[in-house]
């Protein structure tokens, strides 16, 4: 392997482990939009106005990226907004 190869492997294997995920909410028909926007201030830190537009964003697009950050930062939130019974995922 050659130093150019190692170096861009270091830095695709540092780029994983740092904040290149996100996690993606998603729109249902359960959820009310003041469930969803207190959920995301809640769990996110996300501010009201902030959690308003994500909201607005996962009604008419289908979907937001709602928060990124390592997947080890990530996995616990990602697990409380599915406990409050949104639908999200890590990608």
């Amino acid at each position: 392997m050659s130093t150019k190869e190692k170096v861009l492997e270091e830095v695709s294997i540092e780029e994983l482990l740092n904040n290149n995920n996100e996690i993606i909410l998603y729109n249902d028909d359960v959820n009310t939009f003041d469930h969803v926007i207190d959920t995301l201030m809640r769990v996110c830190d996300h501010e009201a106005l902030q959690a308003e537009q994500c909201a607005l964003l996962v009604h008419y697009k289908g979907k937001c990226g709602v928060k990124s950050g390592s997947m080890k930062e990530l996995e616990p939130i990602c697990s409380a907004l599915l406990d409050a019974g949104l639908s999200a995922e890590i990608e």
